[in-house]
């Protein structure tokens, strides 16, 4: 399959083709994608979005992240289409978000689906992370 990643401004996504990719990647199982207000938000208040388009232009892939581009970049989601899992495109988004701050670290909180999948493309494990909830 043929593929692109590009950089994007969350306001400008369709919103309901961002949510089919959430939803189809299992990520929609642990983001808010019923409300619909709070997931435009959270795409226009990111400051760094890439995303992964097939060869006909339809949205496959996302990475939304936070960063102030010189010591920390917060990758909040990756998401990428159930069906294409396993085919690099979230590797690619994690490479495209790491060239747009190269000198910034990036932090994640992984699924737990995903947990052995970061170790393996060289992400280490941090034992010290604390979530405050709302």
């Amino acid at each position: 399959m043929n593929w692109t990643i590009e950089r994007a401004e969350g306001k400008d996504l369709d919103l309901d083709e961002v949510l089919a990719v959430y939803r189809s990647s299992g990520l929609g199982e642990r983001r808010p994608v019923e409300d619909r207000d709070r997931m435009k938000a959270m795409l226009t208040g990111a400051n760094l979005v890439l995303v992964a388009r097939d060869g006909d232009g339809a949205l496959i892939g996302i990475a939304r992240s936070v960063s102030d581009f010189s010591y920390v970049t917060y990758l909040s989601d990756i998401a990428v289409d159930g069906r294409l899992q396993r085919s690099g495109i979230g590797r690619a988004l994690i490479d495209a978000t790491r060239k747009e701050a190269p000198t910034a670290k990036i932090v994640l909180l992984s699924a737990p689906a995903a947990t052995a999948y970061y170790p393996h493309i060289g992400f280490t494990q941090h034992n010290s992370a604390w979530v405050l909830n709302p």
